[in-house]
């Protein structure tokens, strides 16, 4: 009777370890590889900025990029004559996506 009390566990944990297995596999493919993608993006984003890109920061403010500095920094025109100092990773990268997307042909 012992000797199926034990081949009986030893069947559960195998399961368990392959169930195990399985959703660390799910966690990863859902959570931790998306999120490094989007990092990855946004990090070649920020170093492509160049002058007279148009911009959205995290805040809403948009403008237009005038200058990019060396310290991590860039240059923004809110509107003429008025200009701001921002860092690099107050720019949010999907609202400047969708503002510099072409527009849809009419129908």
């Amino acid at each position: 009777m012992t000797n199926y009390i034990l081949q009986a566990s030893g069947g559960g944990n195998s399961f368990q370890l392959i169930f195990l297995v399985g959703m660390i596999l799910v966690f990863w493919l859902f959570f931790i590889r998306p999120q490094a993608k989007k990092a990855k993006n946004q990090k070649k984003f920020i170093e492509d900025l160049q002058k007279g890109d148009k911009i959205v920061t995290i805040a809403g403010i948009h403008g237009k990029i005038q200058q990019v500095n060396e310290d991590g920094t860039l240059s923004i025109e809110v509107s003429p004559g008025n200009y701001i100092k921002i860092e690099k990773s107050a720019i949010s990268m999907d609202w400047t996506a969708q503002i510099n997307k072409p527009a849809a042909p009419a129908k």
